[in-house]
């Protein structure tokens, strides 16, 4: 009879076991009737459990919310439910949702973009008229496998630009793609008020900056860095100032979730974004036609950094008499690959020929007035010697080097060190993005080298726009920037550190600042006033033509767009 009765009890314990687990914890029967909405959407197909398992949402410093979203607080392995933030339900999935091939642009409709540079594809490229080119391809059609012919548009890389941007291959480019993301970088809609857009800090018209020391946000919120330019944003091998961003898809979800630049703290910066996409009917049809869903936070960075990639310069005064010299060099037969002043006249005569304004105008040269004509042979003298001062005696090449001169590296030249080189907040650099773990005190204070191509549109320079003028840089540069603990070694003069060192109280060189008995001694360039000039003329001949209207003009797009 005992045994009997705990016989009975085991089998009621198991029961409630059993009734329980079936229920599951509270809120499940919330989650299941979500998952069964979301496979209910007749467009948007969310990623299930069943192909894809989120992994731990790791929240970089830009990308903290006032209102983390749910999904964060998820186990890895759980399924990724319809979001919701504050009791209420975004469905389908806001941040990421696969296509449906029924409702986007069909293959054969697809236009896709190609890049053509002139080192590897000479040949072609030498045939393509202008930057954006249309033609057509026969490919393969991936559910037939039948060959169909249909259009692409085929960008002729600058001249200057030995390679084409790289393309993450989840994200192809095409021209539909392309013009949402162009929609989207000069929209408003992103921003939590709708003030501020992409081209708010980075416009055309300055040279994709905004040309400012820092940059104007939400409410009038300023930051503490001067905006980047996106112009040939793409060969960065690393995003933003500090490097924290590691590709244009990744960078383009900063700002909307930053409350300097366009959040307003309420809610969850993105989910709130895609709300208010998902409420204009332009870009729900643009989205299901690009990506066979609604409007994602996936796919907003994705267009975003598609029309980005498009953003390029090249074919200055340099790039010219770099060709000028090669065929030079080709036509005597004489290896001596070193560009002349005979190279930098030739590309400015020609340019006044053509009446080019664009590569005239740094020089403060106008094609209209013969005069000026009369100034070229010793303007290319000047870019010439400032070409020579630039690779040897002034250093720049240490940092500023290969097609977009820059090394895609960090340094600290004192920049924002003040007060005998005392670390602001504002200043860590890239120190303050890298991971735990991989923490570098060499990085602190360390800012990315940027592009020296378009420079004179992206005025005023240094991360904080602390530099009204390149000539102002330059006198930075001759007195070896600001002394500070962490001042890059290519900044100091380690020689003379090192003379200290051995014997500081007979030491005679350059001016040492010590920091907890560490010397620092800034490398002085000594470049004389004629030198600064034919630096800054060299400078000058890097300018590049400006982006593409395609590219540039807000108002213009392709044909049928």
């Amino acid at each position: 009879m005992q045994r009997w009765k705990w016989a009975l009890l085991w089998c009621l314990g198991l029961a409630l076991v059993v009734s329980a687990c079936s229920q599951g914890p509270a809120g499940n029967e919330q989650t299941k009737t979500q998952n069964t909405a979301q496979r209910n959407q007749p467009i948007a197909k969310p990623v299930s459990d069943g192909l894809l398992k989120p992994e731990p949402i790791q929240v970089k410093p830009h990308e903290a919310t006032a209102n983390e979203s749910a999904l964060s607080k998820l186990p890895a392995d759980s399924p990724k439910p319809a979001a919701t933030v504050n009791s209420e339900t975004i469905s389908p999935d806001p941040d990421v949702l696969l296509p449906d091939e029924n409702v986007m642009e069909p293959f054969e409709q697809q236009v896709p973009i190609y890049f053509v540079n002139r080192t590897q594809q000479l040949e072609e490229w030498n045939k393509l008229s202008a930057f954006w080119n249309e033609s057509t391809e026969k490919v393969a059609h991936p559910r037939t496998g039948q060959l169909i012919e249909r259009k692409v548009v085929k960008i002729k890389v600058p001249l200057g630009l030995t390679q084409s941007p790289p393309v993450p291959p989840e994200n192809p480019i095409t021209v539909s793609k392309f013009v949402l993301g162009k929609k989207l970088y000069f929209s408003r809609i992103l921003s939590s008020d709708n003030s501020v857009s992409c081209s708010t800090c980075h416009h055309p018209n300055k040279g994709f900056t905004d040309q400012a020391p820092v940059s104007t946000g939400i409410f009038g919120k300023q930051g503490t860095v001067s905006a980047p330019t996106v112009m040939n944003a793409a060969y960065n091998l690393l995003q933003f100032w500090d490097g924290r961003a590691v590709s244009l898809e990744d960078q383009a979800q900063g700002p909307v979730q930053n409350p300097v630049e366009m959040f307003d703290g309420k809610g969850n910066a993105w989910h709130e974004a895609v709300k208010r996409l998902r409420n204009n009917t332009e870009f729900v049809e643009l989205f299901k036609r690009v990506f066979g869903h609604d409007p994602t936070r996936d796919a907003t960075a994705k267009a975003i950094a598609a029309y980005e990639r498009l953003v390029l310069i090249g074919n200055s005064i340099h790039d010219r008499a770099d060709l000028a010299m090669r065929e030079r060099v080709e036509a005597a037969a004489v290896p001596d690959f070193t560009i002349q002043a005979q190279d930098y006249e030739k590309v400015l005569k020609e340019a006044f020929a053509r009446k080019d304004k664009h590569a005239l105008s740094p020089f403060q040269l106008d094609p209209q007035n013969a005069k000026d004509q009369e100034k070229i042979p010793e303007l290319a003298k000047s870019i010439a010697n400032g070409r020579v001062l630039f690779f040897g005696k002034a250093r720049c090449n240490q940092c500023h080097a290969g097609d977009n001169f820059t090394d895609n590296q960090f340094h600290n030249l004192g920049v924002g060190f003040k007060d005998g080189g005392k670390l602001t907040k504002d200043n860590i650099g890239r120190f303050g993005a890298q991971m735990l773990g991989h923490k570098d005190p060499q990085a602190v204070g360390a800012f990315k080298t940027p592009t020296l191509r378009g420079l004179l549109s992206t005025a005023p320079y240094m991360h904080d726009g602390s530099e009204k003028t390149l000539e102002e840089v330059i006198n930075f540069y001759d007195r070896g920037g600001n002394a500070n603990p962490w001042l890059d070694p290519k900044m100091r003069d380690v020689q003379a550190e090192q003379a200290y060192l051995r014997d500081p109280k007979n030491y005679k060189g350059p001016q040492v600042h010590l920091f907890d008995g560490k010397p620092i001694v800034p490398l002085r360039l000594n470049l004389t006033d004629q030198e600064k000039r034919d630096l800054a003329n060299f400078l000058r001949a890097l300018q590049s033509d400006p982006p593409d209207p395609i590219v540039a003009d807000p108002a213009k797009f392709p044909p049928g767009y």
